[in-house]
């Protein structure tokens, strides 16, 4: 160690007394040494301070040289790094970007909160990344960044994250086939970007996810023949419903009990009506999530609106075929009901209130109004 420190406080003086040139060779001197050797983490420091102090006195390619030599290096002095990383110039600071391990999430946070699209760009194509910088790209990067993280299958996502990429898809056909075709992608997230996808996307996500889109298929035609079983379209015993649980919510007494009592009598009117209500999203979706097969829309909804499990569990026999799910199925149910993140889960249910249609409470109106002349 004594050797190195001695090595690198001659290359110290040389900066001080020395030219542009010399410079630029004491450089590549101390970086020749750092690749080539096997140093403690002291060392690497002194490493680091060395090439740091010589770093701000070359030129952008000489920069673009350097960060392009250490991006590969594992023991690369975490601040020469970090220095690079957030050069204005993205020649210099891509390379790092790209492939450095000696970027943390913070660091990579910080440069895609405050640098330009390109380096966006340059994170957006690591090989992995976390849900706490991914959620940062989606957000705050333009159309070809939001593309190459959705294309990028080592990028981890957040329910938020996803949420936000599948609202921005809706008018990009390319990212919402790049979307499409993630396995990570949350079905009920799935439903949402292919009913709003282009039929081009559409084929190309079906050519490389037919069974997905199968099965979707399928759930929805279980979901319509169940809705038509229970009660048909405009049915009086609906607008009856209606009224009685609309009644309630403006007297302040529909609540999370109110629910739950509704569920375990097995009044499936009353529950869709009074879910509506409380979460403010229309019926159909009330209904989608009460007797889709995967259960995973029902459980975000009841998550968000604060229910507890015994409340969640009602209303998943509610939905069930005949009203039966097996032991095993049900602690997988509670399990996955626990790990949902409530703030997550209410950011899905405002997605689905921002597209909710305007026409709805209308429409249920006029329907009454007819079934009343009857």
């Amino acid at each position: 160690m004594s050797e190195t420190k001695s090595v690198l406080q001659d290359l110290d003086d040389a900066i001080a007394r020395g030219t542009a040139e010399s410079r630029a060779r004491a450089l590549w001197h101390a970086t020749d040494l750092l690749i080539a050797g096997r140093y403690c983490e002291d060392e690497i420091k002194t490493f680091g301070d060395v090439i740091g102090r010589l770093a701000d006195e070359i030129e952008t390619v000489a920069r673009a040289q350097l960060s392009d030599r250490l991006a590969r290096i594992e023991y690369a002095p975490a601040s020469v790094i970090r220095k690079l990383a957030f050069d204005d110039e993205i020649e210099v600071a891509g390379p790092v970007l790209r492939e450095s391990d000696r970027l943390d999430d913070d660091a990579l946070i910080e440069n895609a909160s405050t640098k330009s699209q390109d380096h966006l760009l340059a994170i957006a194509s690591r090989r992995s990344l976390s849900e706490a910088v991914t959620d940062v790209l989606a957000s705050r990067g333009n159309r070809d960044v939001a593309q190459a993280v959705a294309r990028n299958e080592g990028a981890r996502f957040s329910g938020a994250g996803f949420l936000h990429m599948v609202k921005r898809a809706e008018n990009d056909s390319i990212l919402a086939e790049n979307l499409g075709l993630r396995r990570d992608i949350p079905r009920h997230l799935f439903q949402q970007l292919i009913a709003k996808a282009s039929d081009d996307a559409k084929k190309r996500i079906a050519g490389e996810r037919p069974e997905m889109l199968q099965e979707i298929q399928r759930s929805v035609a279980n979901v319509a023949g169940e809705l038509q079983s229970k009660f048909g379209p405009g049915s009086r015993n609906y607008f009856v419903a209606k009224r009685t649980v609309s009644i309630q919510h403006r007297l302040g007494n529909l609540h999370e009990s109110s629910i739950a009592g509704y569920a375990v009598a097995h009044k499936i009117e009353e529950v869709t009506i009074g879910m509506s209500l409380l979460s403010g999203l229309p019926v159909d979706v009330i209904e989608r999530a009460l007797f889709d097969r995967s259960r995973e829309l029902l459980l975000m909804l009841a998550k968000a609106l604060g229910f507890c499990w015994d409340t969640t569990m009602a209303l998943l026999f509610l939905g069930a075929r005949e009203h039966r799910i097996t032991a095993g199925e049900l602690r997988d149910l509670e399990r996955d009901y626990a790990r949902l993140n409530a703030q997550t889960s209410r950011s899905v249910l405002e997605f689905y209130q921002s597209r909710k249609k305007p026409g709805v409470a209308t429409s249920d109106a006029s329907r009454e109004s007819e079934l009343q002349t009857h």
